[in-house]
């Protein structure tokens, strides 16, 4: 019960409403066009995939809520990633703001249904991506930290076979094809910027690894990109 009430605390909870429910349904709030069909399936996307990918992991690790529920509270986050972990999170605000706004007066024209729709499965292919990142690993945190509280070690089953920041590596594919999928090219904007971000998250979280967890650089060898098989 104590752990519960630690996970599920009201600051969490506000937390969660704005993360699962109100992010996800912006384009439409804004636009106010109730009856997008794409906002919809873009919308439905974030919550399934996020209800599941929770479900499924605190199943597998069932400290791992906790975990990422108080993890910009933790002492030992890295100071740089104070500031990138709020930065990836309100990259996709933006992104979904613009999007809204878009619609809203029109800026853009619509991409034809075959494009938007291969952009959604890719998306959703993204997307499932990063959650077997979060199913697979126990340490998967919202922030970079050696969890000597948790015996961090290094996990190299599952999605970590083929890249080392599958989490990111299916978060990067996400954002890239939001713009496409809801119509809009202004988007891509803050998009790229977010995409910036990731990646430079991406490379200090690597340097952090190869030179604090034990056995890092040896999986490194093995599993030799960070993002993209064969580029980097």
């Amino acid at each position: 019960m104590e752990t519960q009430k630690k996970v599920f605390s009201l600051k969490v909870v506000l937390r969660l409403v704005i993360v699962l429910i109100v992010v996800p349904l912006l384009p439409i709030l804004i636009s106010q066009r109730w009856g997008w069909g794409e906002a919809w399936a873009y919308a439905a996307l974030n919550i399934a995939g996020f209800v599941v990918s929770r479900v499924l992991a605190a199943r597998r690790n069932p400290d791992i809520l906790k975990e990422r529920a108080n993890s910009m509270e933790m002492k030992d986050t890295k100071p740089w990633d104070k500031t990138l972990a709020p930065l990836l999170a309100y990259g996709n605000i933006v992104t979904v703001i613009v999007v809204g706004f878009d619609a809203l007066f029109g800026w853009t024209s619509p991409f034809s249904p075959t494009v938007k729709w291969i952009a959604f499965l890719v998306m959703t292919a993204g997307y499932a991506f990063g959650s077997w990142a979060l199913i697979e690993n126990r340490f998967f945190s919202g922030v970079v930290r050696i969890q000597t509280d948790r015996g961090h070690h290094v996990v190299d089953s599952g999605p970590y076979r083929l890249v080392r920041h599958p989490g990111y590596a299916g978060a990067m594919w996400t954002y890239l094809l939001i713009p496409v999928f809801l119509d809009s090219l202004w988007a891509f904007i803050p998009v790229v910027l977010t995409l910036v971000v990731l990646f430079i998250r991406t490379a200090l979280e690597d340097k952090t690894l190869q030179a604090e967890l034990p056995g890092y650089k040896e999986f490194a060898q093995k599993t030799k990109y960070r993002l993209l098989p064969g580029i980097w």
